[in-house]
């Protein structure tokens, strides 16, 4: 969920900054204008919120071509009326989505909590095309996911609660002069929507025009089933993602509070070193993301800190960005070849340092999630599932708190990779683990295992209302149809239960051991059911559940 407080006050600092910058158009309040509006843009990239971010793109475009320096400001009147005109609609729109999600919130709570027994909706999307019998698969697949789809055509109103919610766009058939005017339109219309366009030629000229048009993203014609689905549980998704972290090495501290307030209007958490010989230990302490250090101090220079920061593995991956007067290309070089991996000259445009920093972190954290994560789901892999259990265990040992392990098997797997191939085994692979992110809770632990074998790690959660939970979602699941050529099929998983009160980390490989032999249990008794473990015997007799 979008924290709209946080986007109701960036908000109203971006007007508040804009009326500093009316009343004394200064260099240094425009930059401070550019900062926000950075700021606003960069989150709403991070919430995934798409339409909000057109405006939010454009008016920091156009900030960023006059940023200049001293002697460009202040801007002329007319560019004055044309920004004021962009802040004031972009102000309108922030406004308005805040207002409807909290209509919503408030609604969902009066609604009171839904139903064990039934599937919440959870989000809604609009099909604009021609009705057709090829979409009710389309529908009922994302109705197992808690989305509700409605369909309608090119001059469906706006309604007054959707103007954050994800369009699909059927241009199947239709010529480009056809549908380029009412998908305009449309964007025009819904300016904070997320639109996909289905069935779009796969040639250059119709993606281009369809992306000019206002399209967030195109699905060529042939795009299986599965793919649609996919890309609309993607944009609905959680973003939520821990704050980006940097640690700045300066010894000015003049500087280092100039650092850090452009970083933390972009809400990255930053942390001052003064003396580099601590480096290490804060970096043991803080986990940065990223070290933005300074070339030349006292005791040691930027170079010589990176390298000493290089000599330990655990820190090799770790984007160190130099922040230097230094003017001299030839000094440069050798500094990124010691170890730097990017070079900054002071004085550094702060819009553009943000830039590098976030993307700089952003590879960091791509690489770090391609080792801990599953390429094909984008779960934990084996080995982080098994940190984040030992770890979970650790964090309730003394809370009198449970710790619920399930391992979930698809059923009769090999079979529909021997018939359908292994393209579709992985499609299958993904829909349940689609299905699982969706209905537990972002706290829980969700892994690939291995193959077609998952494992859960559910906190707080007894071995009783685990069962239930993964009963409700296998049955969900086993009502998924899945396209191949000629038709459709379905399948089914058998999982698992074990749990245990003040279970020590060493517990963790007979937690395992116990929900694995659940597992096979459930298999001999005809697969497709969840089964509890029995008594685990590496705890306490008095702390087991079962």
């Amino acid at each position: 969920m979008v924290p709209i407080s946080a986007l109701q006050q960036k908000e109203k600092a971006i007007q508040l900054a804009w009326s500093h910058y009316q009343a004394l158009p200064s260099f240094d309040n425009f930059v401070e204008f550019a900062l926000l509006l950075n700021s606003l843009t960069d989150f709403l990239i991070d919430k995934s919120l798409t339409g909000l971010l057109h405006a939010s793109r454009q008016l920091e475009q156009q900030a960023l071509a006059l940023f200049g320096d001293e002697a460009s400001h202040p801007v002329s009147t007319k560019v004055m009326e044309e920004l004021s005109q962009r802040v004031a609609r972009l102000g309108e729109l922030l406004r308005h989505y805040a207002g409807v999600s909290e209509m919503l919130q408030e609604r969902r709570e009066q609604d009171g909590a839904p139903m064990p027994e039934a599937q919440p909706v959870t989000a809604h999307v609009s099909l604009i095309g021609e009705a057709g019998a090829h979409w009710e698969e389309l529908v009922s697949q994302l109705g197992y996911f808690g989305i509700s789809v409605h369909q309608g055509n090119w001059e469906m109103p706006t309604a007054d609660d959707a103007d954050d919610s994800v369009f699909l766009v059927d241009l199947g058939g239709l010529a480009i002069s056809s549908w380029l005017g009412a998908l305009n339109q449309l964007r025009e219309r819904r300016p904070l929507a997320q639109i996909i366009c289905l069935g779009v030629p796969e040639d250059f000229v119709a993606l281009d025009r369809a992306l000019r048009a206002g399209a967030d993203h195109c699905l060529t014609q042939g795009t299986p089933l599965q793919r649609v689905v996919g890309q609309v549980l993607e944009r609905n998704g959680s973003s939520e993602q821990d704050p980006y972290r940097v640690l700045v090495v300066e010894d000015s501290r003049t500087a280092a509070r100039v650092i850090c307030r452009s970083l933390e209007e972009n809400g990255i958490a930053t942390r001052v070193l003064h003396d580099p010989s601590l480096s290490l230990a804060a970096i043991r302490q803080f986990q940065p993301d990223l070290i933005l250090m300074d070339m030349y101090m006292p005791c040691c220079t930027g170079v010589e800190a990176a390298r000493v920061i290089r000599q330990h593995d655990e820190f090799l991956s770790i984007p160190i960005v130099y922040l230097s007067g230094e003017t001299d290309i030839g000094l440069q070089v050798d500094a990124l070849r010691l170890g730097g991996d990017h070079f900054l000259t002071k004085p550094f445009n702060p819009v553009v340092m943000n830039a590098v920093v976030k993307s700089k972190i952003d590879r960091y954290r791509a690489l770090r999630r391609s080792m801990l994560n599953d390429s094909l789901t984008g779960l934990l892999n084996h080995t982080s599932t098994k940190q984040a259990l030992a770890v979970a265990l650790e964090a309730v040992q003394n809370g009198g708190d449970s710790v619920a392990v399930a391992m979930l098997d698809i059923d009769h797997f090999k079979g529909v990779n021997d018939s359908h191939g292994h393209p579709v085994g992985d499609q299958v692979i993904r829909s349940l683990a689609w299905l699982l992110k969706q209905r537990l809770r972002r706290g829980d632990i969700v892994g690939r295992y291995g193959g077609e074998e998952f494992v859960l790690g559910l906190v707080g959660v007894s071995p009783v209302d685990a069962k239930e939970i993964l009963d409700r979602i296998r049955e969900d699941f086993s009502r998924i149809s899945f396209s191949v050529p000629g038709g459709s099929f379905r399948v089914t998983y058998s999982a698992g239960v074990a749990a245990c009160l003040d279970c020590q980390p060493h517990c963790l490989e007979s937690l395992l051991e116990a929900a694995d032999e659940a597992l096979y249990e459930a298999k001999r008794q005809g697969r497709n059911q969840v089964v509890l473990a029995g008594h685990l015997s590496c705890c306490q007799p008095h702390a087991c559940l079962f």
